[in-house]
């Protein structure tokens, strides 16, 4: 079916009918029941304790040393877990970029890291729409379809700027485009592009954290804000705005010449 936005308001009003008197089924709900499940038993087996500084610092020797003698099978390991820890938004993701920064070096890592939660991220994002696009539908309304249009129209700069700001949470980026109708494609491009920066930063530090082990300290997580590494990504996010402000003032200098002929 095609997405609301794209229909005339008619069949718009029409879809948006539809949706409002739709409520989800237990099938459309179980991926959601099985990332809860899965998070529960997260945190109740600790899980969230391996993923830490102090983790990494203690196996650190052993975690070099099994890397060294099955690189292949550790590379696959990493890969697959950095996917299912984005996949179910568990806490943790930015100690696996220092780990695999640690491990794996920082352009290995770099390479890890962005296709791993790539895919983590499309993951959530189609449960979110299969589960949850028509309930946000149903609870905004016309609201919904306004929003939706105004996203599509932009997709994919509104997305490399909501990637490249650090401001923003993943997981909330990831939620997101899933209810305002975003094409998979755009998706995973700014998916893609937009986490790249930010990835090599903290892949950067992870591969020199020997030496912050060594010294005793911990790294500085807060790196990422300082002006000299900011600036830039800042810089991208804007660019990634301007094609919405070329349309913006294109539409307004169409308007003025309309005025102007009438």
């Amino acid at each position: 079916m095609k997405s609301p936005s794209t229909l005339d308001p008619a069949t718009a009003s029409d879809v948006a009918g539809e949706i409002s008197t739709a409520k989800p089924s237990m099938t459309r709900l179980l991926p959601l029941v099985i990332i809860v499940i899965v998070v529960g038993a997260f945190f109740a087996l600790g899980g969230n304790q391996y993923l830490s500084f102090e983790s990494l610092g203690q196996n650190r020797r052993e975690l070099l040393q099994w890397t060294t003698e099955n690189p292949v099978l550790a590379a696959v390991i990493f890969f697959t877990a950095y996917t299912l820890v984005v996949a179910f938004s568990l806490p943790g993701a930015t100690w696996m970029t220092l780990g695999g920064g640690f491990v794996f070096g920082t352009l290995m890592a770099t390479v890890f890291v962005v296709s791993a939660a790539t895919i983590g991220a499309v993951a959530i994002f189609l449960i979110a729409r299969y589960c949850l696009a028509d309930c946000f539908h149903t609870k905004m309304g016309p609201a919904a379809l306004k929003m939706e249009a105004g996203f599509q129209a932009n997709a994919l700069s509104y997305l490399l700027f909501l990637r490249l700001v650090p401001a923003f949470p993943f997981w909330l980026i990831n939620l997101v485009p899933a209810f305002l109708g975003v094409p998979l494609r755009i998706y995973i491009i700014g998916t893609f592009v937009g986490i790249i920066p930010g990835s090599v930063v903290y892949c950067s530090v992870g591969n020199g954290l020997g030496a912050v082990f060594d010294s005793g300290g911990t790294p500085d997580l807060g790196i990422i804000f300082q002006p000299e590494i900011l600036a830039p990504i800042i810089a991208m996010a804007v660019l990634a705005l301007v094609p919405i402000g070329y349309k913006w003032v294109k539409s307004r200098r169409g308007a003025a010449d309309d005025s102007a002929q009438s």
